[in-house]
């Protein structure tokens, strides 16, 4: 883990997406952060130690889904597949699959396997399969603003945590999307990765943190509302340490409670997401996986600890 000093930053944006803003300051504690995403090897540890089974890997409660055929409620994720042409980019079904049998072990569906791979982010996992994992780790997830002040490693105001460029010295800091999404990626693949990447192959922020934009997006403790920010900045002040707001609200589906994703992942694009930026955000519901969704933790202590 990598020690993050704390201090006060301007967190969030009033540039880009609606839920960025508006930028406002916050104090954080001083915390231990894990330096990269959990990898496959880390969770599988975690597997064999507690036999802890992942929603991915259970059937869906048919109470949960009135009226589904059977078929439907079949262990599964959410697979990312590549379309063999140009598709409404309003429609994210158009490259998002609910596959049978995909799960952490089986990152793209029953065909595939995690052999050679135990450096990769594991992915996969719900909310509470994160939250499970960071117990057993005597650690827990960090918080937004905990998550973005690590990310930016100091650098508060920029885009990116290496700075304002994209592409310093004309080089590639992340594993993003690159070609035409959602098509092109796998003619392209400029930043030397088609679809997830090993941790840690890009250099680190100043605090010592790998991936913290693109790859995969990362759970974090908060719920989700588009107006919290706004909540935080009316109530004047620094806000210190905070964890969020009380409960989950997202307009755009009200019976979804949701919680924050932060960092972006390797799906994400100029044509379609720029939420690899620092201070964006994204947003899940609980229970839904994906294999472009991780996760890391934290812990308090002295940094003698």
């Amino acid at each position: 883990m990598a020690w993050v000093p704390g201090g006060t930053f301007l967190m969030g944006s009033n540039e880009h997406y609606p839920e960025e803003a508006p930028a406002h300051k916050v104090t954080v504690d001083g915390f231990w952060i894990d330096r990269h995403a959990v990898t496959n090897a880390d969770f599988r540890r975690f597997v064999e130690t507690t036999g802890w089974v992942t929603i991915a890997e259970c059937p869906a409660d048919p109470s949960d889904y009135p009226g589904a055929r059977p078929e439907m409620l079949v262990p599964s994720s959410v697979v990312f597949r590549k379309p063999a042409h140009r598709v409404d980019l309003g429609n994210p079904g158009n490259w998002w699959d609910y596959v049978p049998g995909a799960n952490w072990r089986h990152p793209l569906g029953p065909q595939s396997d995690i052999d050679g791979k135990e450096r990769y982010p594991v992915v996969h996992v719900a909310y509470e399969d994160a939250e499970a994992y960071a117990r057993w780790a005597k650690k827990r997830l960090p918080t937004e603003a905990e998550w973005e002040f690590a990310a930016r490693g100091g650098l508060s105001g920029k885009l990116y945590p290496w700075g304002d460029e994209l592409k310093p010295g004309g080089r590639w800091a992340a594993n993003i999307y690159e070609g035409r999404f959602p098509v092109k990626d796998a003619e392209s693949g400029e930043d030397g990765y088609v679809g997830l990447a090993p941790v840690a192959q890009f250099p680190p922020n100043a605090y010592g943190l790998y991936d913290v934009a693109g790859n995969a997006w990362e759970w974090v403790s908060d719920w989700y509302r588009p107006d919290y920010y706004a909540a935080l900045a009316s109530a004047g002040g620094v806000a210190r340490n905070p964890g969020g707001p009380a409960s989950s609200y997202d307009p755009a589906e009200p019976d979804q409670p949701k919680r924050v994703h932060r960092g972006g992942s390797f799906l994400c694009t100029e044509q379609y997401c720029t939420r690899y930026m620092v201070g964006s955000r994204g947003k899940g519901e609980e229970r839904t996986a994906s294999n472009h969704l991780g996760f890391r933790c934290v812990s308090r202590g002295a940094r003698s600890a």
